[in-house]
């Protein structure tokens, strides 16, 4: 595959099939969203195509015809030498579905000289790697597809050892099937650990990936135990989670009530790495913020699993902030994966609230539509230091419910333990006796339990 770069920008045509059990607004979504990745990769989308079938061409996705007409784009041939006509990947005579492709979603035609030759094509639908490989072979320029376009993305983007490591898992899961034969498959001379005359230079690359990866999971054991023993130190802090799809202002949220500088970009996947804040102005007892990756439509399987550990995030919370990017007419169906995948991990049965954001890019119509259809949700802009301050005190409310105040004696030899009343609890009066120093307090009782524990209080 050619090396992409983030300072060259390759042209790029996406392709999309539309099946029978997808509507229009959620193909042509989905498309859109498809571009914002090519373009968070780098790429600058030239034109799109776009056809309805009732299955997906077996060996090359899309029909003979179309496969044509996107070769005019990239200088290939537009057909698969050798391939057998109706025939799928699997070996079965497929129905011929010509009759029902439709090319609505295409732009209008264009005059060869108006054609920009484009360097990739992506689709929108999963590639297999012999689709691939006919794919590459009929239209002569590197081919990617969507869950190809997302591990690349996050590649890029990781950050932190833990990021680095999930992320080249999934990367070279993905990449494992794809690797294919070269120059003859000449084997390699049998030594120790080599079976028969040896292997070829194939088997090699797979044995290696397959030694690579069970080295990053042995790595990633020891960074989760590490980020265990963090969250356990954290457990008994009040923590709320920000979860939502991705671009949907959660990072933008984390800054305003945590007043951190957490990066904030307008492109997907900007953050992937935890990262966890006092909510500010700071309360007693304290209350965490952590801000988690972003969640998208057909997201990988390996991504998912391999990021289990920073979702973890969300289980040990005790409130879940779902943020929605409210004008965006598809945030209905984005809730919804958000919560499948959340579902998936066994997260999602802790309390939560809905945040409508973006409030600034809605009209009074389409709010007050929006308040009858979610009565409980909170309208909110980030831009707008009210609607945050209205966000941050329905959470601190929330969290008020569980506690306890409770009166306790301190002597005043122990001034390690009046220290860690005004630094773990809320004190609201404090008397002065012959015996010590008599504190009012506020507060969750786990909090107040452990000082008394600590120092012998009654």
């Amino acid at each position: 595959m050619k090396k992409l770069t983030q300072n060259s920008k390759p042209n790029a045509v996406l392709v999309s099939v539309q099946l029978p059990d997808v509507n229009d607004l959620e193909h042509r979504s989905s498309l859109d969203e498809l571009a914002r990745l090519v373009e968070t990769l780098g790429l600058k989308v030239v034109t799109r195509f776009s056809q309805r079938r009732k299955s997906l061409a077996g060996g090359t996705i899309v029909g003979e015809g179309k496969l044509r007409d996107i070769a005019k784009w990239t200088g290939g041939k537009g057909e698969v030498t050798g391939f057998t006509k109706h025939t799928s990947a699997y070996g079965v005579n497929e129905i011929d579905d010509a009759e029902y492709e439709v090319s609505d979603s295409e732009p209008d035609p264009v005059s060869e000289r108006d054609i920009v030759k484009a360097d990739f094509v992506v689709f929108d639908n999963e590639l297999t790697p012999t689709q691939s490989k006919n794919l590459e072979e009929a239209l002569g320029v590197d081919v990617m597809d969507r869950t190809g376009v997302i591990v690349e993305i996050f590649h890029r983007h990781a950050k932190t050892p833990a990021a680095k490591a999930q992320v080249e898992i999934a990367r070279l899961t993905y990449l494992t099937p794809r690797i294919r034969a070269t120059g003859g498959g000449d084997r390699q001379g049998g030594g120790i650990g080599a079976k028969g005359a040896g292997e070829t230079q194939h088997e090699l690359d797979r044995r290696r990936i397959r030694d690579r990866i069970a080295e990053l999971k042995k790595n990633l054991d020891v960074i989760h135990r590490e980020e265990a023993l963090r969250r356990e130190r954290r457990r008994e802090n009040m923590k709320i989670a920000l979860v939502g799809y991705t671009n949907a202002g959660k990072s933008s949220l984390m800054r305003a009530l945590t007043g951190s500088e957490v990066l904030v970009a307008d492109k997907l996947f900007a953050t992937l790495d935890t990262t966890v804040r006092a909510i500010y102005p700071e309360t007693k007892p304290k209350i965490l913020v952590t801000d988690t990756v972003g969640f998208i439509k057909k997201l990988p399987h390996d991504l998912v699993a391999s990021f289990r550990s920073t979702l973890d995030e969300a289980l040990d919370a005790s409130l879940l902030l779902f943020v929605v990017d409210a004008s965006d007419p598809s945030f209905r169906s984005q809730l919804e994966t958000t919560r499948k995948v959340l579902g998936e991990i066994g997260a999602g049965g802790q309390e939560s609230l809905l945040v409508l954001n973006k409030e600034d890019k809605l009209s009074d119509l389409e709010k007050a539509i929006l308040q009858k259809e979610f009565p409980d949700a909170v309208f909110l802009s980030t831009r707008d230091p009210e609607s945050v301050i209205n966000l941050r005190n329905l959470c601190v409310t929330h969290f008020e419910k569980a506690m306890v105040e409770a009166t306790v004696l301190i002597p005043y030899a122990n001034g390690a333990a009046i220290a860690e009343a005004h630094k773990t609890l809320r004190v609201l009066d404090e008397q002065h006796s012959e015996s010590g120093a008599v504190l009012r307090v506020r507060g969750f009782s786990h909090d107040l339990e452990r000082l008394k524990k600590n120092h012998s209080l009654i």
